[in-house]
């Protein structure tokens, strides 16, 4: 198995799927971390993750067999438990008790699989993120996936950066370039987990996305933007526009006000590129669900422009590592965001050596 230098932060949980991706008895092999790894749910409703490498032979297990909980190579027939060791070998009563393969804490939450490929002692489910607009039946969204060909650390800073939106989302979710002239934040806080950024528009248009979900809404809205960024790399915005001038950002309650919750999961699968799992959710005309396929397919716009520049970065990274970024004024948040990510990666190695 490749050595990762040192450059994950394992002790974190990570998004490895969807549940709807292990839905009638299939086996999903994907890359976390830059270990091949095999989902699948077993028929008590158990997800189980293994190494996907069979100890016999090194054949995939993610082309064995579910049987129950369990999961056979069918190179040589050998069967493993749920928890990575060997119950089986055909024609062979005694098993050696070193046979298996590693198996990986799961939970499974808000439609997800989140995976832990650090030190299963620390695995504790209270540290998987608590977002409760993922599970409220009052917000309604549709799940998506995309795979960039990037390090996900580009994609944190794209979403820590809101100035962006003026230039690369002009025509999908940003809207006009005097957002980013006319806005600064009104708030950044620094975060033993983070950080918290809130950004208000005053008398915008409305964003072209918005647009399309409020017909014949084209009234200047006040827009708000708060967004969280968490170690190691997910990111939720809460999003409210509401009527121009009518006291939003004082807590007034305006009529006709419309909000948004967009949780956004970066997983490494190796040092260059990446499993972006995300839900757009919003919280009125729940029962059409156009509103959210809407969403849906203006995110996925949107998010193939950042891609796009963000790939196209990964590549000058790829030709020359040692390059050196320089920094501007609105890059405090992911700056920050990248000095805490270190000190935590170093924090784990420390006591990994000390282990």
């Amino acid at each position: 198995m490749a050595d990762d230098d040192g450059i994950f932060l394992r002790n974190s949980w990570y998004v490895a799927a969807w549940n709807h991706e292990l839905i009638d008895g299939k086996k999903l092999a994907r890359t976390i971390l830059e270990r091949p790894i095999v989902l699948y749910r077993g028929s008590s409703g158990k997800v189980v993750a293994l190494d996907d490498c069979c100890c016999h032979r090194a054949a995939p297990l993610s082309m064995g067999r579910v049987e129950g909980d369990d999961i056979r190579c069918m190179y040589h027939g050998m069967k493993f438990a749920s928890d990575g060791k060997c119950i089986q070998i055909p024609g062979q009563d005694v098993i050696p008790a070193k046979l298996g393969v590693r198996s990986y804490p799961v939970v499974e939450r808000y439609n997800m699989i989140f995976i832990w490929t650090g030190d299963p002692e620390k695995a504790d489910p209270k540290l998987v993120l608590d977002y409760p607009p993922l599970e409220d039946p009052k917000w309604r969204g549709l799940p998506g996936y995309m795979h960039y060909k990037a390090n996900w650390l580009l994609i944190v800073d794209n979403l820590s950066d809101f100035a962006h939106l003026a230039f690369v989302h002009t025509n999908t979710l940003g809207g006009s370039e005097e957002y980013a002239y006319k806005t600064k934040p009104v708030a950044i806080e620094k975060l033993d987990d983070g950080f918290r950024v809130e950004r208000w528009h005053m008398g915008a248009e409305p964003p072209p996305y918005h647009k399309k979900v409020i017909p014949n809404k084209t009234d200047p809205i006040d827009r708000r933007n708060i967004g969280r960024m968490i170690i190691p790399g997910i990111f939720t915005l809460d999003t409210t526009f509401a009527p121009a001038g009518q006291g939003v950002e004082k807590g007034v309650q305006v009529p006709g006000t419309r909000s948004y919750r967009n949780a956004q999961f970066m997983t490494p699968e190796t040092r260059s590129t990446t499993h972006f799992f995300w839900n757009y959710l919003h919280d009125f005309d729940v029962d059409n669900p156009n509103i959210a396929l809407s969403l849906r397919h203006s995110l996925e716009e949107g998010f193939n422009e950042d891609k796009d520049i963000i790939e196209a970065q990964q590549k000058v990274f790829d030709a020359d590592p040692n390059y050196q970024l320089l920094a501007i004024g609105a890059d405090a948040p992911l700056t920050y965001f990248r000095w805490l990510f270190a000190r935590k990666l170093e924090a784990e190695r420390n006591a990994a050596r000390a282990a």
